[in-house]
């Protein structure tokens, strides 16, 4: 399984319409034909999947104890919103209007791939999480990757 790379500035227009980026598009080959799934994340800012790797999450959801009252809770908060996105013949998806909404994104967008998905912020709250970077970044690489025993290979 391949993963997204890049950070891309873009614009919404007037409709809530956003062109995907040349060098974002290359990386999607099959956006056109089976199509991506937007929600929103676990900050405010949203999450654009590809239809098969939101089809993965959906099928783990499903396998969880729905009996269980946070896993009911959790599966209607994380579906929330979900919305499937066409790319239209300019290269251009539609944001839905209560996502954006949601996210505080009006015109100015930072879409910031993570290895399987792509988030979407508003420009200025991208912008000020990264500036609130840690003061010693090795400080929290060893606390999250350094592990006790464990090998940078495993």
């Amino acid at each position: 399984m391949s993963h997204f790379l890049g950070e891309f500035d873009c614009k919404l227009d007037a409709k809530g319409r956003m062109m995907i980026p040349a060098g974002l598009k290359k990386q999607l080959p099959e956006a056109e034909r089976e199509g991506l799934v937007i929600n929103r994340g676990f900050e405010k800012h949203l999450v654009i999947y590809t239809r098969k790797e939101w089809d993965k999450i959906v099928d783990d959801l499903s396998k969880l104890n729905q009996y269980e009252k946070k896993t009911r809770e959790f599966i209607r908060y994380f579906t929330r919103g979900a919305t499937e996105l066409t790319l239209d013949s300019s290269n251009r998806v539609l944001l839905p209007k209560n996502l954006l909404e949601y996210a505080g994104i009006s015109t100015d967008v930072v879409l910031a791939c993570q290895f399987n998905k792509i988030e979407v912020w508003n420009q200025a709250a991208y912008d000020e999480q990264m500036d609130n970077a840690p003061e010693n970044f090795a400080d929290l690489a060893e606390e999250v990757m350094g592990g006790a025993g464990r090998r940078v290979d495993e």
